[in-house]
């Protein structure tokens, strides 16, 4: 697994072997990260209710362009697991493998969209220098996308970026839900 232990399943609070019973339910087993993240409670609840509010069906942010800008994210941070799930979800959203495995590459590549590569550029420039969110990518956005959504984008690039430093940090394998090639 990783650098820190799960502990044992009865030893986490009630309320967080419920999400493991969901869990699962849903991937077929309890994710490592759910057991790391499950060592402090409080930061559990706040992180799976922020998952939950990104994640939702009535997000103005399409589900496969979701995916596809965590994947990005989940690259550039090393995030091994990240990429394993994110990846799977990808495809299971209906993306090709072909443009699954891409997405590193995604600069000039026609596999991609306009929408699509704006939203990596911006989830680039948040993720690897902050600096590179100018007026300009800001001005390029807004053509794009009216603010609630701009926001939503912004979280979602934002918690991807907690969530896979703190996998990556803690050395959180993949667990095999989306072999890619190599």
């Amino acid at each position: 697994m990783s650098t820190i232990a799960a502990k044992p399943l009865s030893q986490y609070p009630w309320f967080i072997r419920l999400f493991f019973w969901k869990q699962k339910r849903t991937y077929g087993r309890i994710l490592d990260p759910g057991l790391l993240w499950g060592r402090s409670p409080w930061v559990f609840a706040a992180v799976a209710l922020l998952y939950g509010a990104l994640d939702r069906r009535s997000s103005p942010i399409e589900p496969a362009l979701r995916s596809l800008v965590t994947v990005r994210v989940s690259q550039i941070n090393h995030c091994a697991f990240c990429v394993d799930i994110n990846s799977a979800t990808l495809a299971k959203r209906g993306v090709s493998m072909e443009k699954v495995v891409a997405i590193s590459n995604w600069r000039d590549n026609a596999l991609f969209e306009p929408e699509e590569c704006l939203a990596l550029e911006f989830a680039e420039a948040m993720t690897i220098d902050i600096r590179g969110v100018d007026e300009n990518l800001r001005a390029r956005l807004k053509q794009q996308w009216d603010d609630e959504t701009i926001v939503e984008l912004t979280a979602l690039i934002a918690f991807q970026n907690l969530s896979s430093k703190f996998n990556a940090a803690l050395d959180v394998p993949p667990q095999g839900f989306c072999p890619l090639p190599t």
